[in-house]
C-alpha cells in the first residue's frame, strides 16, 4: 500500500474529502516550490499534485500555462523537479504526485523516470495527453513498480472508458468537471453529482473532482459528491498575486487552509 491509497483509507476512515494542491514546480522558482509544499502539508492539505512545467500544456488553461512559461524561463526540468521531490520528504510524509505531459516523460527514459521517481519519494503521476492505451508497456510497468498512473474521466466518457478507466487507474480516477481546459469558473457544472454518482457504479476506486474548483463553496459541493476536490489554478493566481512580497508562503499558505475545511 502506498501513500496515496493509504491517504484516502485514512481518510474514509474519518469520514473526510481529499483536498489535493495543484501548484507549478519551479513557479516563481523551486526553492519556493519547496517550501510551499511543506507549509501546505501544515495547512492540511492531503495529497500534493506537483506540475512539471511543459511548453504545450493541453490541458491548462492561462493562468497555469503562464506560471509554467516562467518556471521554463528559469530552466526548471524534470530531474531537477524530482530531485525536489527527495529532498522535501525529509519533511513532508503527505502523498505528492507529479502532473506531466508525456514528452518529459519520453525525453527523460521512461523506465529511468519510473526508478527515479519512486527513489525520490513521488507516488504517482498524472499525464493529460496520455491515453494508457497508447503505452500499455509503460502503464504495466508503472504498476508492477507501486509508482500510482492516475487516469482521467470526463463528463463525456462513455460506459466502456469509465469500465477500462476503472481497470487501469491506480491511486484515484481524476474527474474532470468540465469539457474544457483548467481555470477558475463562477459556478460548477450542475451534472456533476449526477455523473460523479454514475462513475462510481462502475469503479469502487476514488474519484476527485478537478478543473474549474476555485473557492470554498465550490469545494464544498464538489466534496459533497466526489472523494477529494483538486485545486490548482486560483492557487497559481494567489501566488502571483503575491510575487515579490517577503509574505508570499504566509499568504498562500493562508488561503490554501481556507479551501482545506472539506
Amino acid at each position: 500500500m502506498n501513500r496515496i491509497e493509504h491517504k484516502f483509507k485514512e481518510l474514509k476512515r474519518g469520514n473526510k474529502k481529499a483536498f489535493i494542491a495543484f501548484i507549478t514546480a519551479g513557479y516563481p522558482d523551486l526553492s519556493t516550490t519547496k517550501k510551499l509544499i511543506i507549509k501546505f502539508a501544515q495547512a492540511g492539505v492531503d495529497i500534493i499534485e506537483l506540475g512539471v512545467p511543459f511548453s504545450d500544456p493541453l490541458a491548462d488553461g492561462p493562468v497555469i500555462q503562464e506560471a509554467s512559461q516562467e518556471a521554463l524561463k528559469k530552466n526548471t526540468h524534470l530531474a531537477a523537479i524530482i530531485k525536489l521531490v527527495g529532498r522535501v520528504r525529509k519533511s513532508v510524509s503527505i502523498p505528492i504526485c507529479l502532473m506531466t505531459y508525456y514528452n518529459p516523460v519520453f525525453c527523460f527514459g521512461k523506465e529511468k523516470f519510473i526508478r527515479e521517481a519512486l527513489r525520490n519519494g513521488v507516488d504517482g503521476v498524472i499525464i493529460p495527453d496520455l491515453p494508457p492505451e497508447e503505452d500499455v508497456p509503460f502503464v504495466k510497468a508503472a504498476a508492477k513498480s507501486g509508482l500510482d498512473l492516475i487516469c482521467f474521466l470526463s463528463p463525456t466518457s462513455t460506459v466502456e472508458r469509465m469500465k477500462f478507466i476503472s481497470k487501469v487507474s491506480r491511486g484515484f480516477i481524476y474527474y474532470v468537471s468540465l469539457t474544457g481546459v483548467t481555470g477558475a469558473r463562477k459556478a460548477l457544472s450542475p451534472d456533476i453529482k449526477k455523473n460523479i454518482r454514475f462513475i462510481k457504479k462502475y469503479t469502487n476506486k476514488p474519484v476527485c473532482v478537478g478543473f474549474g474548483v476555485s473557492t470554498y463553496a465550490q469545494v464544498k459541493e464538489a466534496g459533497r459528491v466526489s472523494d477529494g476536490v483538486i485545486v490548482g489554478s486560483a492557487i497559481i493566481k494567489k501566488i502571483k498575486d503575491n510575487l515579490g512580497k517577503r509574505d508570499l508562503i504566509k499568504k498562500v499558505a493562508s488561503f490554501v487552509r481556507g479551501l482545506t475545511r472539506v
